[in-house]
């Protein structure tokens, strides 16, 4: 908030909020209000991607569901512009708006587990790292996805792909229940059995219906080892080894969750040093199913002829969660785009090798996670996603450091993905949404026909649309 009280509207105005009126709102929160200048602020207000520098007028840091049910109230009251915030992770910037509102959910972490019915509650603050830890604890794990400071509630509402994806599905698959603040303030639960409508519409609609304190997810026998699967090949052999994989994924058991990815070989001792930082592709396995049958399993990604290095092995599923964390480092820059593919062509392949060659930084990657499965199971389909019968994502991710180079690594994340479209189904994975530059068009991609009915729910449960991020969808009049 500036000198003046002023905060953004919805309607790209702005409202002078008194400050008498934000003082009473901040003895009311259990948790903190913090305004520019207030201790606290200035780590408050930053996000993962390094990119985003935004500094909204308040952040409500949230110590429970009546605090969001407040701030809700508070935004809806004086129309002002608001972000919900969970792990801070997408990387968009969804989670704060310039000269806005922040209901900053990251301070609630309760993780519940019970490991006889095999379900968890989750609040809305929890990251991907702190659920896994507690799940394993039990043998147990929820289909998440691949990096843990992600925050598990913006990761499932669009979705949800990790190394169990073709074995459970998505994050989103797995819910079974979640507890949510209406655009009324009110605290309601949705699930198959109350609000079903609502709860179809959360499960891939992102936080356009409602403010998600926590979430109820089915949980799976998982571990405590693995088989991991981390070949890497030179560039130049990609069409070979990526022929192999297309071929060896379309047989291949539900329990091996696998990504090939266009990378840089690492510069550790197994590489060697005169391929270290040259272009590769790895192959990145995780065989989930009977420990004994794990070997077996990813042996065959690891001798598609002579890999530079192999660094496969057994592992603790947890280690595994966190093995690409520190290429993902919090303050890091990153521009993320996605498209899913009809099939993976030869064609295909030797454009995305192209790309590959000459990426402007050695940290970009470029990934494709073979799908199938309980993905594209009938009857796993509960939500509004018109994503399950494609093979393949492709995921662009340029990631670099130094903002002097911002504008290549952009443009060229951007050009594959226009060059890439040609192979598309024209679908995109919401979680890896660029900065939304297509607007409505990229949420019409998403939800193909199942877009209208999404439209009306978000008429019934929010016709002021109050809930608008930078993935909004506009309410239509209801059939209530």
């Amino acid at each position: 908030m500036n000198t003046n009280g002023d905060m953004r509207t919805t309607s790209g105005g702005t409202v002078r909020v008194p400050r008498e009126q934000v003082e009473r709102l901040r003895k009311r929160l259990r948790g903190q209000l913090l305004m520019p200048g207030d201790a606290g602020y200035e780590e408050a207000r930053r996000v993962w991607n390094g990119l985003i520098d935004r500094r909204p007028a308040l952040i409500a840091r949230c110590a429970d569901g009546r605090d969001v049910s407040s701030m809700v109230e508070f935004a809806r009251d004086h129309e002002v512009l608001f972000s919900l915030r969970g792990g801070g992770h997408n990387v968009a910037g969804s989670a704060v708006p310039d000269q806005g509102l922040v209901i900053d959910l990251s301070p609630m972490k309760r993780v519940e587990v019970d490991p006889e019915r095999r379900r968890v509650r989750v609040e809305a603050g929890v990251t991907l790292g702190e659920l896994d830890r507690e799940t394993q604890a039990h043998g147990l794990a929820v289909p998440v996805g691949l990096v843990s400071a992600t925050g598990i509630a913006g990761l499932t509402l669009h979705g949800g792909l990790g190394w169990l994806t073709r074995r459970y599905g998505m994050s989103v698959d797995n819910l079974e229940s979640v507890d949510l603040v209406t655009a009324e303030g009110t605290p309601i639960r949705a699930g198959s059995a109350e609000n079903a409508d609502l709860f179809w519409a959360l499960k891939g609609g992102g936080g356009n219906f409602g403010a998600v304190t926590a979430f109820e997810f089915r949980a799976h026998p998982v571990g405590p080892k693995v088989w991991f699967a981390a070949p890497i090949y030179p560039l130049d052999r990609a069409s070979e080894v990526l022929a192999f994989f297309r071929q060896f994924m379309s047989t291949a058991p539900e329990s091996l969750g696998a990504v090939a990815v266009y990378w840089s070989a690492p510069a550790i001792p197994q590489v060697p040093r005169e391929q270290r930082g040259a272009p590769a592709v790895m192959l990145l396995a995780c065989y989930s199913g009977a420990f004994e049958q794990g070997e077996a399993a990813i042996e065959p990604l690891r001798h598609i002829g002579k890999p530079l290095a192999d660094l496969s092995a057994p592992m603790d599923f947890l280690e595994v969660q966190r093995y690409l964390d520190e290429d993902y480092p919090n303050g890091g820059l990153y521009y993320w785009k996605s498209i899913y593919l009809e099939e993976l062509s030869d064609e295909a392949i030797a454009a995305l090798s192209s790309y590959a060659a000459v990426r402007p930084s050695m940290h970009s990657s470029i990934d494709l996670w073979a799908l199938g499965g309980a993905l594209s199971r009938p009857g796993n389909n509960g939500g509004p996603l018109a994503v399950r019968e494609a093979p393949y994502l492709l995921g662009i991710e340029a990631n670099w450091h130094d903002p002097a180079h911002s504008a290549a690594n952009i443009a060229w994340a951007r050009e594959l993905h226009r060059d890439m479209q040609r192979f598309s189904t024209g679908a995109t994975y919401l979680n890896f949404p660029g900065f939304v530059e297509e607007g409505g068009e990229l949420l019409r991609s998403a939800y193909s026909r199942n877009y209208r009915r999404m439209q009306q729910i978000k008429g019934k449960y929010d016709p002021r649309n109050i809930f608008r991020g930078q993935l909004p969808i506009e309410p239509l009049e209801s059939t209530r």
